[in-house]
C-alpha cells in the first residue's frame, strides 16, 4: 500500500472526544505535527472522522 503524510492543521479544542481520540490514534496532537503512515482501511476511517482537522498527502 501507499505511504501518506498526515499533518494536523487545526486544533482539537471544543471537539468531541471521538475526534480527539482519532487524532491521538494517528499519532498527532499538536498543530503542524506530521506523521507518515501506511495507508489502510483503519487509517482511512480515522482520517475520515477528522478530515476537517488534518491535511493528507500521498508520498
Amino acid at each position: 500500500m501507499a505511504l501518506v503524510r498526515i499533518t494536523q492543521v487545526r486544533s482539537t479544542i471544543k471537539r468531541p472526544l471521538s475526534q480527539k481520540n482519532a487524532i491521538k490514534s494517528l499519532g498527532l496532537g499538536k498543530i503542524n505535527r506530521s506523521v507518515e503512515l501506511e495507508y489502510n482501511d483503519a487509517l482511512k476511517g480515522a482520517i475520515n472522522k477528522v478530515q476537517h482537522l488534518v491535511k493528507v498527502e500521498e508520498i
